[in-house]
């Protein structure tokens, strides 16, 4: 097609040529007339890339292999505390500014209380960091030779930094968190910066700068306030133009529909990724049903408590924060301030004339024709719900060798179950 390509892109048939490429290119590297960070090894077929498929960020048929990272060596200056829209309190390493593979680099993140203490890191050190994934600064190492006879060990904070909130671990967990919740302004300000991010509502011109400085103007406190600002609340502030607010009102505007699962991981819900996202949005359509559902599973004797673990890959603890967020009055009213400004579109059934569409589904034991993941996958997109266990509303139990406790329960209930063959036979015509 006329497009330029590069000339180290090769096949291979053999895990021992494809390492045996990884390290001839390691070494061309310094030589290379552009940076590169690693190399991608992708499946060389397209109806195997068709099969695998994607997860929700990332192809399964492709897979980075990273080069080691450059590193460098300076002083930390200083350990500061961040906190996230969780309440997570994550350390950063104040750094002496170094450049690390081309990039000036003046902070790393120190990852957790725990990190610190293996490392030993400590203010004054010498350190040797690099760019993890070329990308991530972090501190690989203490020159603890070069360390000041005053150093003392680093204290982490017991209470939080932002609203002086206790900070607190919980049980099997490395984050230390803030249990200050709505009060915390911190925590406020990262769930805006994440409510307007790219997977989120992605309003272009509202960056990290912006929300900071309306929040602490009190212009935007809450995310239904973004739809509700005014040009006259903007226009007056420094480096605001006429043409620059109405470039950000336009955009503003134009996201007010939005999917129903980006809404739902627009919400900064703890543990709700973009994946889980799309699950409770598969599974619950709209948001009033979802609400309903979430408000009625407080009870965990509820069916509907019942129907939220059966989803797959949502555990206790995962439906555990989904239950308090939407328990939350205050989470009630932006839920509610939100369904007055925007438009959030229900999920639609797909593929209507699947005769699983609608349908909940769940495997059991091993297949042996397909992998567990790919026959899910393959449902799904006929429209099925995909459930991780068996209740009164699952419509069919597909039963793979080796099946345990979900076939008998499905016996137990009268729920129609299939063989692998059978199931085959139902979808093969789709």
């Amino acid at each position: 097609f006329g497009f330029p390509v590069n000339s180290n892109v090769a096949v291979f048939n053999k895990t021992k040529t494809l390492f045996e490429n990884y390290q001839k290119l390691l070494n061309l590297r310094p030589d290379l007339g552009y940076d590169i960070d690693g190399i991608v090894y992708k499946v060389n077929r397209f109806d195997w890339q068709d099969r695998l498929g994607f997860v929700a960020r990332s192809p399964r048929w492709s897979i980075a292999h990273k080069f080691p990272a450059e590193k460098a060596v300076t002083k930390l200056n200083a350990i500061t505390i961040q906190v996230g829209r969780t309440g997570a309190l994550t350390p950063v390493a104040e750094l002496e500014p170094v450049n690390v593979g081309g990039v000036m680099v003046s902070r790393a993140t120190l990852h957790n209380k725990d990190e610190i203490d293996r490392k030993d890191i400590r203010v004054g050190d010498t350190v040797i960091i690099q760019r993890a994934g070329d990308v991530i600064p972090q501190v690989v190492e203490v020159m603890t030779e070069k360390r000041p006879a005053s150093s003392q060990p680093f204290i982490f904070p017991d209470t939080c930094p932002a609203c002086g909130s206790h900070a607190m671990r919980e049980v099997d967990e490395a984050v230390i968190r803030c249990t200050g919740g709505l009060i915390c302004p911190a925590q406020a300000v990262e769930r805006l910066k994440h409510f307007v991010s790219r997977n989120a509502f992605d309003i272009e011109g509202l960056g990290q700068k912006h929300i900071e400085a309306f929040f602490t103007d009190k212009i935007i406190t809450s995310p239904v306030d973004i739809f509700r600002l005014k040009a006259e609340r903007i226009s007056t502030r420094e480096g605001w133009q006429e043409k620059s607010v109405a470039n950000l009102l336009n955009a503003i505007d134009s996201r007010r529909a939005i999917s129903f699962d980006r809404f739902i991981y627009a919400l900064g819900i703890r543990q709700i990724g973009q994946a889980t996202a799309k699950l409770l949005a598969q599974n619950y359509q709209d948001l009033d049903t979802l609400n309903a559902a979430l408000q009625a599973a407080q009870d965990a004797e509820s069916s509907a408590y019942r129907d939220l673990l059966s989803i797959d890959q949502i555990g206790e603890s995962v439906a555990a924060d989904l239950i308090g967020f939407f328990a939350e009055p205050h989470n009630q009213k932006i839920i509610n301030g939100l369904k007055n400004e925007i438009e959030i579109q229900s999920v639609e059934a797909a593929a209507t004339d699947s005769p699983i569409s609608g349908k909940t589904v769940v495997f059991t034991g091993t297949l042996e024709t397909v992998s567990r993941q790919e026959a899910k996958a393959k449902a799904e997109s006929l429209g099925a719900k995909v459930a991780g266990s068996v209740s009164s509303k699952t419509n069919y139990v597909v039963v793979g060798t080796d099946a345990g406790s979900k076939a008998k329960k499905a016996q137990e209930l009268g729920i129609t179950m299939l063989s692998e063959q059978e199931w085959l036979d139902l979808i093969k015509t789709l």
